[in-house]
């Protein structure tokens, strides 16, 4: 499977938001971002669009659950969720790292520009440049100060 459009498609829209200046309007009490992407708001900025899309752009139901493999083809975590910036472009991969069956795992946030994918005989893979330790002693993320 060629690769190249789903690095070119994962590279535009990590760089998308940064092509793009940002206004913001106020409505009320609430500041809505706009440009290309997801207001962040309490109405839509924009009448309704479709957009159509091909079979190698990537959609986040194809990412989660991909295993990460580091350079020894070790299994060092699981990409558990996709972190959207102000909106407008993805910014983080959740990696759960370390436990067994759902204990004891914590996550971490990795750079989208630190993995390379690859369809390995009908299975997505990610590649790391990382040992598990390494991994594993990285800043972990608590889901529970997120604001809700």
């Amino acid at each position: 499977m060629n690769f190249r459009p789903i690095v070119a498609a994962l590279t535009l829209t990590m760089l998308s938001g940064a092509a793009f200046a940002q206004s913001t309007a106020a409505t009320g009490s609430d500041a809505i971002l706009a440009g290309p992407g997801i207001a962040m708001g309490t109405s839509a900025t924009m009448p309704l669009k479709y957009v159509n899309i091909q079979d190698t752009d990537l959609v986040t139901s194809k990412l989660v659950g991909v295993d990460l493999y580091n350079k020894q083809n070790e299994k060092i975590g699981e990409v558990s969720d996709i972190v959207i910036g102000d909106g407008k472009s993805v910014i983080g991969i959740v990696a759960s790292v370390g436990g067994f069956l759902g204990l004891g795992e914590s996550y971490v946030v990795i750079d989208p520009a630190s993995i390379a994918l690859a369809d390995q005989d009908g299975t997505w893979k990610g590649f790391v440049d990382t040992t598990k330790d390494d991994l594993s002693n990285a800043p972990k993320l608590d889901y529970s100060k997120l604001k809700k």
